[in-house]
């Protein structure tokens, strides 16, 4: 039996099993759909987000720290996510002038190209992705998303 199948029928689960249960679905299908999305472009959903970190600094460097906090899943290994960008000429390592034992990282000009490429593939996706809800629904469950988070 599908977990699909299982929300529907069974009046058993609590409203708090049905809304985990529900937000482990959409994570998934969203999860497959950005991997999908990102494939033609050989790049990871990791890698994509350290890139839009990176563009979010604004020519700035970050240090690996920074990315991590930042990064979506928690769990990735930002050294080697970072060392397969380098390997691919999309962010380069730099010593911080400061403080000589710190490695910072900045997007490359690649870099730059490749998101302006994914860009719109991505767009799409978040179209599709949200399509059946509306201006205010989407508001309202970020709102509810975020305090569930907090």
């Amino acid at each position: 039996m599908k977990v699909e199948d299982i929300l529907k029928t069974k009046a058993t689960l609590s409203i708090k099993k049905k809304v985990l249960i529900n937000l482990q679905l959409a994570s998934a299908k969203t999860s497959s759909e950005m991997m999908s999305s990102l494939k033609s472009f050989d790049i990871s959903a990791q890698q994509f987000n350290v890139l839009r970190i990176l563009r979010g600094q604004e020519k700035k460097p970050a240090n690996l720290n920074t990315i991590q906090e930042r990064m979506v899943n928690k769990m990735s290994n930002t050294t080697r996510l970072i060392d397969k960008l380098i390997d691919k000429k999309l962010v380069e390592r730099c010593i911080c002038e400061e403080n000589r034992r710190k490695i910072e990282v900045t997007i490359t000009k690649e870099g730059l190209e490749l998101l302006k490429k994914i860009d719109p593939e991505i767009k799409k996706l978040e179209e599709n992705s949200t399509k059946n809800l509306s201006e205010i629904e989407l508001k309202e469950l970020n709102t509810l998303l975020e305090k569930l988070r907090s």
